[in-house]
């Protein structure tokens, strides 16, 4: 065990810095796999000298390249299996501190919208979202002097794989932004015979499902980006593309502030806030109708429809076993 710790091993008592440090990434022999595969296609002198230096402790050998400097190659796909005996597990990338202060500064300081966000970085809106909640969080523990784990988060973060964030290059596209979520009508199997002259496109397969299920174009988190995709293809400059997009988000967020705002109105006329003078809370009574809950009492305009509806299943006398088939 010692001979190992000495030899071989030396290479884990100090990570390498940018870069993970799992054991796939090194050889029997404690040599660094993606390090050894560049210098191999260096001339034959420098060839030699490798050679002759593998034959020192690894230990050694690391603090050798990196006194000199040199660069470590960026990981493979070998060297992000930390578990040498499932090697179909992959590390995923992390976040890197730089790129979610710039989530948290565009989002919080710039006041632009998560969608917009989240198709610059190339990150997920919900990753987004979340991130700006717990950003908003750690300012608001360190505004009152609470005691923050940085140290261990600084440990982990270094262990894993990270998505950097380039102010001057393009991003890196952290994960896939634009998957189509799953929808409950989808789930069924359905055969559904069409005339082969008929031009059955995406919006017809949606009403074969549910009359009311949206095309896949427009259930996609980033509609706007097909848009943009066709009308690059179809020739259209760039800046003109930029224009054109930037309007449609205008028109959008118009939209959205009107909605709220009759949302705002409507709720306004149809409840009656009530502000006790010493109270912590507000009472708020809205007019109802015993009609309103529908022929079977579950309709979600009924008075308790937030708080679910018993299911009759245990209820005694109540028939169990189909009956009838359809």
């Amino acid at each position: 065990m010692f001979r190992w710790i000495n030899g071989p091993g030396a290479v884990f008592k100090d990570p390498l810095p940018g870069s993970t440090n799992y054991i796939n990434a090194y050889d029997r022999n404690g040599r660094l796999i993606r390090r050894t595969e560049t210098s191999s296609s260096r001339n034959g002198d420098e060839t030699i000298k490798d050679l002759i230096d593998g034959e020192e402790d690894e230990g050694s050998r690391t603090e050798k390249n990196l006194a000199s400097g040199e660069p470590i190659p960026k990981e493979m796909d070998v060297d992000l299996m930390p578990f040498p005996l499932n090697r179909q597990f992959r590390s995923q990338p992390v976040l890197s501190d730089a790129l979610r202060d710039e989530i948290y500064e565009r989002v919080n300081t710039q006041g632009k919208s998560v969608r917009i966000v989240s198709a610059e970085l190339g990150i997920e809106m919900s990753r987004v979202g979340a991130v700006v909640r717990l950003k908003s969080v750690e300012n608001e523990w360190i505004k009152k002097n609470k005691h923050l784990a940085t140290t261990y988060a600084r440990a982990i973060l270094a262990m894993l794989p990270k998505t950097p964030f380039t102010p001057n290059l393009p991003p890196t596209t952290h994960e896939s932004i634009n998957d189509l979520p799953v929808h409950r009508d989808t789930l069924p199997q359905i055969f559904h015979p069409v005339a082969e002259s008929r031009h059955f496109t995406r919006v017809d397969a949606g009403k074969v499902f549910s009359r009311n299920l949206l095309p896949a174009d427009d259930r996609i988190p980033h509609p706007e980006l097909i848009q943009l995709e066709r009308e690059r293809m179809a020739g259209v400059p760039r800046e003109e593309r930029i224009a054109r997009q930037r309007e449609r988000m205008m028109a959008e967020l118009r939209e959205k502030d009107e909605r709220e705002q009759a949302k705002k109105e409507k709720e306004e006329r149809d409840v009656r806030v009530v502000r006790p003078p010493q109270g912590r809370w507000d009472f708020k009574f809205r007019d109802i109708s015993v009609e309103s809950v529908g022929k079977d009492g579950r309709d979600k305009r009924g008075v308790g429809a937030r708080y679910g509806f018993p299911h009759e299943d245990r209820k005694r006398g109540q028939i169990k076993i189909p009956t009838r088939v359809e």
